[in-house]
C-alpha cells in the first residue's frame, strides 16, 4: 500500500492550504485515515483523524481551524487548513489503516509533505 500526499507549501500566517492523500495498492477497505505532523525539535503530533463513517477528531491545537474529510470512493483523505499560524509549520504525514483482500489489517504512514507558515 502506498500513500501519496500532496498540497504542502509555503503560506503566510492567516492563509490556507489543502492537503490531499490517496491510498493505493492491495486495499479492500480503509478504516481510519488521518494526519500527523512533526516540527523540528518537537514530538510527532496527531492532528486529525476520520473514520470510515465520517466521524472526526482533532488535536486541540487545530480545532476550529482545520477540517479533515475523505472520499471513500477515491481512497483519499483531505486536510483543509485555515487561519494558519507559524506554529503549524511542520512535515505533515498521511495515515491510514487498511484491510486487504486477505482480511489483514495494517497501518501505514506516507512520506511527509512540508508545510511552512511565515509570520
Amino acid at each position: 500500500v502506498q500513500l501519496q500526499a500532496s498540497g504542502g507549501g509555503l503560506v503566510q500566517a492567516g492563509g490556507s492550504l489543502r492537503l490531499s492523500c490517496t491510498a493505493s495498492g492491495n486495499i479492500f477497505s480503509i478504516n481510519g485515515m488521518g494526519w500527523s505532523r512533526q516540527a523540528p525539535g518537537k514530538q510527532r503530533e496527531l492532528v486529525a483523524i476520520v473514520s470510515s463513517g465520517g466521524s472526526t477528531k482533532y488535536a486541540d491545537s487545530v480545532q476550529g481551524r482545520f477540517t479533515i474529510s475523505r472520499d471513500n470512493a477515491k481512497n483519499t483523505v483531505y486536510l483543509q487548513m485555515n487561519s494558519l499560524k507559524p506554529d503549524d509549520t511542520a512535515v505533515y504525514y498521511c495515515l491510514a489503516e487498511t484491510r486487504d483482500y486477505g482480511d489483514n489489517y495494517s497501518f501505514y504512514m506516507g512520506q511527509g509533505t512540508q508545510v511552512t507558515v511565515s509570520s
